[in-house]
């Protein structure tokens, strides 16, 4: 029996993020999905996604059907079961036989022929044990809210104690669930274009040039593949709108992209400077953001070959990427405790070096996706001790001027931000979790 192509390709893209440490998103929008019809495109999409949401459920019902240890079964034979469990669980179209035997291929397909009747066994136990995961009762401890919604225990601990068990609660349950695909649109004739291609779009909840898109496949659209179009949360259009206008700009960490183009679009007149440590990522961001007015520079963001010249200064900093769990889900089984200590080291050095590139009178936005203090607060005033000259201003006012202005489309301001700070929570707000200071040389 061949194995069905939605599975295959879903099966060689888990492999290569438990192996290798990389990005389902990424490997999703590559060219491994090339030859899929739209159909199959869209099982493995959710058979990569639901398995990486899901893990810390799928093993615990692996390990109610195995003699072996999870964590001892070699890595293609555990997911070849995380996958059929998956669709045991979630997905009511696909009958357990078909989904039992196609595990059973996948085993064969990554030569553990010796497994096969191991496969076979554990997953005609566990197809009998399909029922979904129940939501928690309410005022549900950490442990409860873990486990319900296949979070690390650990995780969850620190988002209780610093935002609170409902907060905590709304986080969980927005990471389990499908995000929405949110464009920037700064043009309604280009809305117009993407309609009549198919692309059926809603108004974003937070900013006033944010889309939903409710219908159609606007990665196909000529727009999209013109780079005319950007696929950006509103949490991270945000933060682009908090940095304003000005004659020259730095975006110290500038891929992907979405930033940069916001930046680009709204300062037509200014020049722009776009910094990526890695070379092939600086290389995408120029395809990716052909705007005549940025110059894309190859370069660590500590050691810039700039004085203080920019009245307008971008560190959205590498993070743990703890607010975007729904799109990234993968994040949640590979980061360590350890490893918020060190991205802090990091993002500390960057923004020093930030701050030394603001001109008298300018300003500058920290932000990262993470719901970590230790990546956000704890940077920004660790930072403030040590470089003198600058204050932060209270991000509150600034949104209102963008409410006001007609950019900001979210009307509760007080409820975008924690002290003089903005903070977005998954599931508490539209859109994916985000930090934002905003800096002012005096």
């Amino acid at each position: 029996m061949a194995v069905s192509a939605a599975r295959s390709v879903a099966f060689d893209i888990l492999l290569r993020v438990e192996q290798q440490d990389a990005y389902a998103s990424e490997l999703l929008h590559s060219n491994r999905l090339d030859a899929l019809s739209t159909a199959d495109r869209g099982l493995c999409t959710e058979l990569v996604m639901g398995v990486l949401r899901w893990r810390s459920l799928l093993d615990d019902r692996i390990a109610t059907t195995s003699s072996k240890q999870v964590a001892k079964l070699d890595a293609e034979v555990r997911l070849a079961l995380r996958i059929a469990i998956y669709q045991f669980i979630f997905l009511e179209r696909v009958p357990a036989h078909a989904a039992v035997n196609e595990s059973v291929e996948l085993v064969k397909r990554a030569r553990k022929r010796s497994a096969v009747p191991f496969t076979n066994a554990v997953l005609r136990k566990a197809a009998l044990q399909s029922t979904r995961p129940k939501p928690p009762a309410t005022g549900a401890g950490a442990r409860e809210l873990a486990a319900s919604y296949a979070h690390p225990l650990w995780l969850v601990e620190r988002w209780v104690k610093e935002y609170g068990p409902l907060a905590a609660e709304h986080i969980c349950d927005c990471d389990q669930q499908v995000p929405a695909t949110m464009l920037r649109i700064d043009d309604a004739a280009l809305e117009e274009e993407l309609r009549r291609e198919g692309v059926e779009l809603a108004p974003g909840e937070l900013v006033r040039s944010a889309r939903k898109v409710v219908a159609g496949d606007v990665l196909h659209s000529t727009a999209f593949l013109e780079r005319r179009v950007f696929i950006q949360d509103e949490a991270s259009l945000l933060v682009a709108l908090l940095v304003g206008r000005g004659r020259r700009l730095l975006d110290c960490c500038a891929a992907p992209g979405g930033k940069t183009a916001a930046l680009a679009s709204h300062n037509p007149e200014a020049r722009i400077v776009a910094v990526e440590i890695h070379p092939h990522r600086a290389s995408l961001l120029r395809e990716r953001v052909p705007y005549k007015n940025v110059e894309v520079l190859t370069a660590d963001a500590t050691s810039l070959p700039y004085g203080a010249e920019f009245d307008r200064v971008l560190a959205d900093v590498p993070c743990s990427g703890t607010g975007t769990l729904a799109r990234n889900p993968e994040i949640k089984w590979k980061l360590r405790l350890d490893d918020i200590a060190d991205l802090h080291h990091r993002q500390l050095a960057i923004l020093k070096a930030a701050l030394g590139h603001v001109a008298p009178g300018g300003r500058l936005v920290y932000s990262s996706c993470s719901l970590e203090n230790e990546e956000n607060a704890a940077v920004v005033e660790e930072a403030l001790q040590s470089v003198q000259g600058f204050r932060a201003l209270d991000v509150q006012s600034e949104l209102a001027r963008l409410r006001d202005s007609g950019s900001l489309a979210w009307n509760d301001v007080a409820s975008l931000t924690r002290g003089p700070y903005l903070r977005t929570l998954p599931g508490v707000h539209p859109c994916e979790g985000f930090f934002a200071a905003l800096l002012q040389r005096d």
